[in-house]
């Protein structure tokens, strides 16, 4: 079974630090936790300061609670398909990234991981699973940049930085 310890350090090397870019749609930024997200765990009043003196519990916290287990993550069995679903949860929410994973495995695309959904990723041809997933995801990043050219300096790390075979299991 997949674990969350094997993703965490893949996201925070790319994730770096506090941002504020004011192109980038999430606003303030730290550890790649948007404070909009991280009002949703702390509150509506938790500020930009705080964002920025987050600890690594409370990431831990966040990384888990809104990414890891809406994907129920632990009962997929492939590693490389957790951790492609879930950084792609983590770049574009759950419930995209769960309907998109949905799309491509040909399952009622209602946005929640069941047993269907975890039975056909687990049943799945795992390389070619991932394969598919992986196009689904660029083809969905780039529908982003085609719709607002101004997301096209975010688009070579989100193509470029998704986790591949070498960094799980297949």
């Amino acid at each position: 079974m997949a674990n969350a310890k094997l993703l965490q350090p893949f996201i925070l090397r790319w994730e770096g630090g506090f941002v504020n870019d004011p192109l980038d749609r999430g606003g303030a930024t730290n550890k790649g936790i948007t404070i909009g997200t991280f009002r949703q765990f702390y509150g509506k009043d938790a500020t930009v300061e705080q964002l920025k003196n987050i600890t690594d519990e409370q990431w831990l916290h966040i990384f888990k609670s809104g990414y890891w287990n809406p994907w129920k993550a632990d009962e997929i069995v492939n590693q490389s398909i957790a951790n492609i679903v879930v950084d792609w949860a983590w770049a574009s929410g759950p419930g995209t990234s769960i309907k998109q994973v949905q799309g491509v495995l040909g399952v009622a695309a209602d946005c929640i991981v069941g047993p269907k959904t975890l039975a056909a990723i687990n049943s799945a041809d795992q390389r070619t699973l991932f394969a598919d997933i992986h196009a689904a995801r660029l083809k969905f990043v780039e529908n982003i940049v085609r719709r607002d050219p101004t997301q096209a300096r975010f688009l070579n790390c989100l193509l470029y930085t998704s986790p591949s075979p070498r960094d799980g299991l297949l």
